[in-house]
């Protein structure tokens, strides 16, 4: 499976100005000729402690205590607030210098949409985000239901499922690993099984101490995927991705969140692409999940819908929604995204704590124009909470969109994504 960029690329990304390609630092040109006019905002939620605890498997494969968590399992962590926060005062610095909102605007209902899922982490990251982003605007974060329950909205669903549906899906998903399909995706990533199980010192583990059976999952390769209506895309038990994705998700949470990176590592210094090969396990867990065409197509159908009417409300200036990262690399698959791997982060697809920025502006011409960019924290922005502004911003990763050209400044027709996102609810009916 084609993952990971070759050592020379990525050396080569992170070399790239990213900041300088996109909306962190436009030239005073760039601004004097597009006036920005409205931005729609879909963001994973901040760090959260792990969605099991350490009496769970999680906590029995491993010898190791896993990081005390400042919240409880599955909620927003104090230091994914504080984090948020910080962000939430670079959009405003940044909205600010584009001429959008002055300095302590009070917004109204009609400009600003603030909406989150009704999950404890995506509430709260939204009120520290606001807390930042509006200070003095008595900013209300809009959720349906009371914590901590799925909305339709952000839940990664399938809403039709036939056989026909399926055997695409899998056909797919299965494409993703080459002639070996499914066991050809665990295959390439074997080299992170075993570095994940080393970090863990599984042999050591009550698990092993036990003889626990479900130590055999970790050599089956040949995970079984369920795709039923009204459900997630989802891993039936019993293989190394299943199990395994588990405990990567708390070492990504654990790297963020433990100042001590040789701690985080259960006391073996681990390199940063060691880290994101132990990332790579839950990036791949996601795509399989979430970025076959047809299923992203199917559970983002919601979202599309939502920042597609959000994009067109003639007096809208501020849309912000916060979900989580299956949200994004759905969305992002459903637009049809050109393949992408971050810089200056582990998780090289949906950074914690990353939101993908679509901006309208209009131009000279007097025509509308779109840009799409991926923001997100670096690493050691992260690490080091670091505070963001102008002069220190967060990575900005430009996104492409396979067949859409864009003009000399970076930028897209609007009608062009406006089509893209109609094709995208076209594929959904097609279903």
């Amino acid at each position: 499976m084609k993952r990971l960029f070759s050592a020379a690329m990525l050396l080569t990304l992170l070399a790239l100005p990213l900041t300088g390609l996109a909306q962190a630092q436009r030239s005073q040109e760039f601004k004097d000729k597009y006036k920005l006019k409205e931005a729609v905002v879909l963001s994973r939620h901040n760090i959260r402690s792990p969605l099991s605890d350490s009496k769970s498997d999680l906590g029995r494969m491993t010898p190791h205590q896993w990081t005390k968590w400042s919240a409880g399992k599955s909620e927003l962590t104090s230091r994914g607030g504080a984090l948020e926060t910080m962000m939430g005062q670079y959009f405003r610095k940044w909205l600010v210098d584009a001429g959008m909102f002055p300095e302590n605007y009070v917004p109204t209902a009609d400009d600003l949409n603030v909406i989150a899922n009704s999950m404890q982490r995506c509430i709260a990251t939204a009120q520290y985000f606001t807390s930042g982003f509006m200070p003095v605007g008595g900013v209300t974060v809009n959720h349906r239901y009371t914590p901590s329950k799925m909305d339709p909205l952000f839940n990664p669903q399938l809403t039709k499922v036939t056989p026909e549906f399926v055997a695409t899906a899998m056909e797919q998903i299965n494409a993703m690993g080459g002639k070996k399909g499914i066991v050809g995706i665990n295959e390439a990533i074997a080299p992170n099984y075993a570095l994940i199980q080393e970090v863990l010192d599984v042999p050591n583990s009550p698990m092993a101490k036990e003889n626990d059976p479900k130590l055999k999952d970790f050599k089956n390769y040949n995970t079984e995927i369920a795709l039923e209506k009204w459900a997630e895309p989802a891993m039936k038990k019993g293989s190394a991705l299943k199990d395994l994705n588990a405990a990567s998700d708390a070492f990504i949470l654990q790297y963020y969140e433990e100042p001590d990176s040789i701690k985080a590592g259960f006391g073996k210094k681990l390199s940063r692409e060691d880290w994101a090969k132990i990332a790579q396990i839950k990036d791949t867990y996601q795509d399989m999940l979430f970025t076959a065409p047809i299923v992203a197509a199917n559970v983002a159908n919601p979202l599309i819908q939502y920042m597609y009417d959000e994009l067109r409300s003639p007096d809208r200036k501020f849309t912000f929604l916060v979900g989580h990262d299956s949200n994004l690399s759905s969305v992002l698959t459903a637009l049809g995204v050109e393949e992408y791997e971050l810089p200056n982060a582990i998780e090289r697809k949906t950074p914690i704590g990353s939101k993908l920025v679509i901006e309208k502006f209009v131009g000279p011409d007097g025509k509308e124009y779109a840009d799409l960019n991926l923001v997100y924290q670096s690493i050691d922005q992260l690490r080091n909470m670091e505070l963001l502004s102008l002069e220190n911003p967060p990575m900005v990763y430009p996104i492409s969109l396979k067949g859409l050209k864009k003009n000399a400044d970076g930028l897209y027709n609007l009608a062009d994504l406006e089509n893209r996102f109609e094709e995208a609810l076209a594929a959904y009916d097609a279903i």
